[in-house]
């Protein structure tokens, strides 16, 4: 697979109630079948669905002191919901896999690299 990068591709999804089943579950099949799919292609590294943001803590070093606060670290109207690592030749193929993931899910998806 020659000189792959790796791209961290972020699944935003708005705050509130999680979808009723029959508009989730689709979608959670879609999900699966893309992560399936980056597997089999070899270009999966890794990916987790995270908690809710209000299940978040937020440190910050403070004068030599960690204040500690629970939420999430900023108050949005969306929040990250998940994430997958993948490993790509390069950015156009790393926004193949973004946009079936926008497909999928209807949300925002951001692509970025990781630093070498």
């Amino acid at each position: 697979m020659g000189d792959m990068k790796q791209y961290l591709i972020s699944i935003y999804q708005p705050d509130g109630p999680t979808p009723e089943p029959e508009f989730l579950e689709p979608i959670i099949a879609q999900l699966q079948q893309i992560q399936r799919d980056l597997r089999k292609s070899g270009s999966w590294v890794f990916s987790a669905g995270l908690h809710a943001p209000d299940t978040a803590t937020v440190v910050r070093a403070k004068g030599g002191d960690a204040m500690i606060t629970d939420g999430p670290f900023v108050e949005g109207k969306e929040h990250l919901g998940g994430f997958t690592v993948i490993k790509a030749a390069d950015l156009d193929e790393a926004l193949a896999w973004g946009r079936r993931f926008a497909e999928a899910t209807t949300l925002p998806i951001e692509v970025r690299p990781l630093v070498d």
